[in-house]
């Protein structure tokens, strides 16, 4: 009888999308984009960041840093350059995204943070090309610890090389490379 019940809760858990991976869409004045996470890649980054989606924590923040051969940042500060309230930062695991093939390559998504390889809370970016020199090398020291991938876009990539091309700002000195009409994202939900 039990294998039978293993095999029927089997069955059900591919009925209920078990094993998909969660998506994400952001809605911003530019179009939309679709991430796919990675949880397990980095599940306590995913738990993280679908946090602050269902909680409204992106609604109505830009995209605040944007360089073209780089990235686009963005999740933090609300379009008059308020910074939005986070909860506590998160471990880093850029060293186990890694272990599982996530490279900070085009199109993935990773967090931000401060030289503090432990600081990453809510702001994320998305690379808008391969920024190898991101990656984990090792835990000696702020530099070698790299930045966590934990998604990529798979919809709307056109709309991040839109966002990447915008005219930016450097008149105040701590916002750099900051768009001179705002981009911002309007929504962020889960939908898968």
């Amino acid at each position: 009888m039990r294998p039978l019940i293993a095999l029927l809760m089997s069955f059900a858990a591919v009925a209920l999308g078990a094993g998909t991976k969660p998506q994400v869409k952001l809605t911003t004045s530019m179009g939309v984009i679709v991430m796919e996470l990675e949880p397990q890649a980095a599940p306590r980054t995913v738990e993280n960041f679908l946090k602050y989606v269902k909680k409204g924590q992106y609604n109505g923040t830009i995209f605040h840093r944007v360089i073209p051969g780089f990235m686009i940042q963005g999740g933090g500060y609300v379009d008059y350059l308020g910074k939005k309230r986070t909860d506590g930062s998160i471990p880093n695991e850029a060293d186990r995204a890694l272990a599982a093939g996530l490279r900070n390559k085009r199109g993935t998504v990773a967090m931000a943070r401060t030289p503090d390889p432990h600081s990453a809370a809510a702001e994320f970016f998305i690379n808008v090309v391969d920024n190898p020199a991101l990656d984990f090398k090792s835990k000696a020291n702020d530099k070698t610890w790299g930045y966590c991938v934990f998604g990529r876009v798979v919809k709307g990539m056109d709309v991040v090389d839109r966002i990447k091309a915008v005219k930016t700002s450097n008149k105040r000195s701590d916002f750099l490379n900051l768009p001179v009409k705002a981009v911002i994202i309007r929504e962020a939900v889960q939908i898968q």
